[in-house]
């Protein structure tokens, strides 16, 4: 039996605790991880939020597993508070959901994505702005070295 994306974007939201901007902004000055899955263009494209980790989407479950080879150094627990965003909110809370399947069971999402905590005023990094250098992994096989 198949199911439509939206059937599987429902389920996987079913299951997260989704934080609006405000309370995504505080659960990360409280020590939550907010990670960028967002694809090096809408980074340029739009800014990024201050002190975000950035992980593409397509190796982030190999470098957030704590059994995993290809981890990165902050991924050494299971409780880590993980908050994920993208563009809109959608691909993030697959991606969040993809997390818990590995055990990760904080892994949430940004509810209605980086235009959202734009969109709320928070602190946003202009797009050209100097940032600190984090996982840039676009491209990059899992295995690889980051």
């Amino acid at each position: 039996m198949s199911r439509s994306i939206d059937d599987i974007l429902e389920a996987a939201r079913e299951r997260l605790n989704r934080l609006d901007p405000e309370p995504a902004h505080v659960a990360a000055r409280s020590g939550a991880v907010l990670v960028d899955t967002r694809p090096v263009g809408q980074r340029e494209a739009t800014g990024t939020i201050p002190g975000a980790l950035v992980i593409d989407r397509n190796v982030l479950e190999w470098r957030l597993d704590p059994r995993c080879d290809a981890r990165l150094p902050i991924a050494d627990s299971y409780d880590t508070h993980y908050i994920l965003f993208c563009q809109q909110g959608y691909s993030s809370s697959l991606a969040a959901a993809s997390l818990q399947d590995l055990g990760l069971h904080r892994a949430t999402d940004l509810a209605g994505g980086f235009l959202a905590w734009l969109a709320a005023g928070l602190p946003v990094l202009q797009p050209g702005a100097p940032t600190r250098p984090t996982p840039q992994l676009v491209g990059a096989h899992p295995r690889e070295e980051p």
